[in-house]
């Protein structure tokens, strides 16, 4: 009990200071890692096995990718690109780019998507002169959407995937039509909340407009060098299931040779520079934290808890696994979450007397995947937006992204529980 006892503790305190932001949020979700080996709760050892390895190297990987990307000018490009589509209206560019950023992080994981999309968000927010922080908001959730749809959209799917040998398909069967609403929705939302707020001077647009966005290309061999990479890599995570490789391996191996390819004196500069070590020093804090809740046996305790409450009801349990799941994902993070409710779920399925454990499986993907959107701490993709965020000079705190993210998530939630029960206990 009494280990129980302090793994809540650790973890109740530093969430509130988290959320207060009094100290850095990296160094006290760190110390609070620390702290559950100090106290006890877990050995170092059994405190790092705890920490997903898999994802904190996709991570790199994909940061030393965008940051040879960068050199090219080809994020300057594109947000010029696409100010000058939407004819330099904040609101079609808003909308642009939610339909843009949802549409990539269905086929290219949705971490990875905001690393794309963010420094190009910034740039056009630049460019009109107003704040780019709704705009940062706005594509984070249309990520962790987007993402949800596809086995490789969101870390979490590839969790289930693995663990029940689900395939790409059956993502895209199953998940993807609810996506699709889901984004519908959203867009209609966000429209009815900015269209009337931002304002951009003609000034302004007639110089976006003006623009050559052609001589923003600095360097056109590099440029192809990353497309041909970028390709290679997108078809290595869809056929992941058939060349059987992790997909930290996968983006690893593209950033090294992308890094060969482009200018192997700088390796250095990328490496300081591309990298946030902050936000995944600030994962890694967050993994051993949840760690020591599941060894102290807080975590245990969820699933026998919630058969209790159903009362073993299979369609009653699958509907409150999408909000269980969901907001518990907004608080202690998509991926942690999902590690732990795997073998749970796979325990509890001696309690149902069903043919089938697969809607209970999509209703767990559906909550995890899009209650990320919940709060700043919910996925790896918002840590990581946020970061970048940060790093240009933009600050998201807590409260401010809960402002934004509140009633879409709820929203998400909502018509997830009403496609899940007519598609698989309705019809």
């Amino acid at each position: 009990m009494l280990p129980m006892i302090l793994a809540l503790l650790i973890f109740i305190i530093t969430y509130v200071f988290i959320i207060s932001e009094w100290i850095n949020k990296t160094t006290i979700v760190l110390l609070g890692g620390f702290l559950i080996v100090l106290c006890r709760i877990m050995t170092q050892e059994v405190a790092f096995s705890y920490i997903d390895w898999n994802v904190i190297f996709l991570l790199i990987g994909m940061m030393i990718i965008m940051g040879v990307i960068k050199d090219t000018g080809v994020f300057q490009y594109a947000a010029i690109k696409t100010a000058k589509v939407a004819k330099g209206s904040p609101i079609r560019i808003m909308m642009l780019m939610f339909a843009v950023t949802a549409a990539i992080s269905a086929v290219l994981d949705n971490v990875t998507t905001v690393m794309i999309i963010i420094p190009v968000i910034i740039l056009i927010a630049s460019e009109l002169g107003i704040s780019p922080i709704p705009f940062i908001i706005t594509q984070i959730m249309a990520s962790n959407i987007g993402g949800t749809a596809t086995l490789i959209g969101d870390p979490p799917n590839i969790l289930i995937g693995s663990a029940v040998k689900l395939t790409f398909i059956d993502f895209i069967v199953n998940l993807t039509p609810v996506i699709i609403i889901i984004s519908l929705l959203s867009m209609a939302v966000i429209y009815l909340v900015f269209h009337k707020r931002m304002h951009v001077s003609n000034q302004r647009r007639a110089r976006i407009m003006g623009y050559n966005e052609k001589i923003l290309i600095t360097n056109k061999p590099l440029l192809i060098k990353s497309i041909i990479v970028m390709c290679l890599l997108m078809f290595g995570f869809v056929a992941q299931e058939f060349i059987r490789l992790n997909s930290a391996t996968i983006a690893m191996t593209a950033a090294l040779v992308l890094l060969i390819l482009s200018n192997r004196k700088e390796v250095e500069h990328i490496l300081t520079q591309s990298i946030d070590w902050v936000s995944l020093f600030f994962l890694i804090g967050l993994f051993m934290i949840i760690g020591g809740l599941n060894e102290a046996g807080v975590m245990s305790k969820a699933a026998p808890a919630i058969v209790r409450v159903t009362r073993a009801n299979f369609q009653f349990t699958t509907l409150a696994m999408i909000w269980f799941s969901g907001i518990l994902s907004s608080v202690i993070g998509a991926v942690p979450l999902v590690a732990t409710m795997i073998p749970l779920i796979k325990n509890m399925a001696s309690s149902f007397n069903v043919v089938s454990m697969d809607p209970m499986w999509w209703a767990l993907a559906l909550g995890s995947c899009l209650g990320g959107n919940g709060t700043v701490l919910g996925s790896a993709a918002n840590i990581v937006s946020v970061g970048i965020a940060k790093r240009n000079g933009f600050p998201i705190s807590f409260w401010r992204f809960l402002r934004y993210s509140f009633f879409i998530t709820l929203m998400s939630l909502a018509v997830s529980t009403l496609y899940v029960w007519l598609r698989y206990f309705f019809l």
